[in-house]
C-alpha cells in the first residue's frame, strides 16, 4: 500500500473546459480524493432510473423542438440531457458554497438572483446556529489510509466542535456519512500558510441542506464504523482501476 508524505495539496485544474481537481503530496504523487474514492467504490443504483427519467422528460418538454432535428442531432442532444440537469444542478451547488464560504466567513457578497433564496436560506441557518468557524474550505488527509479531501466547515455550535458538509441538492444521501467520516478521522489539515496541522477533534457532524425551499441540519452517523467502511469502498474502488489486468489475450493454440 501507498504511503504518501504531507503536506498534501489540492491542484484546481480544467477537464473539457470545466473546473476540476485532484490532490499531491509533497513527492508530487496523486493522492486519491475522497469523492472519487466514492464515485468509483460505491454502487449507485438510482442513476440508471435517474437517467432514463431525465431523457424521458426532456424529449417531453422540447418535443417540437426535437422534431426539426436530424436524427443525429436529436440522438446526440437526448443523450446529452441528463448530463446538463446534472451540470447545471452542479454549477448551482458550487456556486452556493462559494458564497456559503464568504458568508460564515462574515464578508459581505454579491447575490446572483437565481440564487438569492439559497442565500437567504443559508443566513437563517447562520442565524439560528451560530457557528463559530475554526476551518473553512480545508485540504483534509490521512496519509496512512491514502486519501485526501476538502471539508467544508468546522465550527464550535453550543461548545461542541461539528464538522459540516453543505449540499444542495434535492435531499441528504448515506454516502454522505462516508464522506464526513473520512474527513473526520483524517490525520491533519493544511493551514492558510500552507502547513500540516493535526487534525481537530470532532463532537458531531451533520448536513447543511440549502435549497431554494428552506434549509434543514441533518445529523449524520461518521463514526470509526463508518470509517471502516470507507475504507473497504477504497479498496473496492482501487480494484476497479485495475481489474481489466485479469483479462488474457486471446488464445489461438492449446497453451503448451
Amino acid at each position: 500500500m501507498t504511503v504518501f508524505k504531507g503536506p498534501i495539496r489540492r491542484v484546481n485544474t480544467t477537464y473539457r473546459g470545466k473546473p476540476t481537481h485532484h490532490y499531491e503530496d509533497i513527492t508530487g504523487q496523486k493522492v486519491p480524493g475522497v469523492t472519487t474514492i466514492l464515485g468509483k467504490g460505491m454502487p449507485k443504483p438510482a442513476l440508471l432510473p435517474w437517467g432514463i427519467k431525465a431523457v424521458a422528460e426532456y424529449a417531453v418538454n422540447n418535443r417540437e423542438e426535437l422534431a426539426d432535428m436530424k436524427p443525429t442531432d436529436m440522438l446526440t442532444t437526448l443523450k446529452g440531457a441528463p448530463y446538463k440537469e446534472r451540470d447545471a444542478a452542479a454549477k448551482r451547488g458550487t456556486e452556493v458554497h462559494h458564497l456559503a464560504e464568504r458568508l460564515v466567513r462574515g464578508e459581505p457578497v454579491d447575490v446572483p438572483a437565481e440564487l438569492a433564496d439559497h442565500v437567504a436560506h443559508y443566513v437563517e441557518f447562520l442565524d439560528a446556529f451560530n457557528p463559530q468557524p475554526l476551518l473553512i474550505e480545508a485540504v483534509v488527509y490521512h496519509c496512512e489510509y491514502g486519501y485526501a479531501g476538502s471539508l467544508d466547515l468546522v465550527a464550535s455550535i453550543g461548545g461542541e466542535t461539528w464538522l459540516l458538509d453543505v449540499k444542495t441538492g434535492r435531499g441528504v444521501y448515506a454516502d454522505t456519512a462516508y464522506q464526513l467520516a473520512a474527513y473526520r478521522y483524517a490525520t491533519h489539515y493544511v493551514d492558510a500558510d500552507g502547513l500540516e496541522q493535526p487534525m481537530i477533534d470532532i463532537d458531531r457532524c451533520a448536513v447543511i441542506h440549502i435549497t431554494g425551499t428552506g434549509w434543514a441540519v441533518i445529523p449524520m452517523q461518521a463514526d470509526e464504523a463508518v470509517l471502516k467502511a470507507f475504507r473497504h469502498i477504497a479498496v473496492v474502488a482501487k480494484e476497479a482501476e485495475t481489474n481489466a489486468a485479469y483479462v488474457g489475450e486471446a488464445l489461438t493454440a492449446v497453451p503448451a
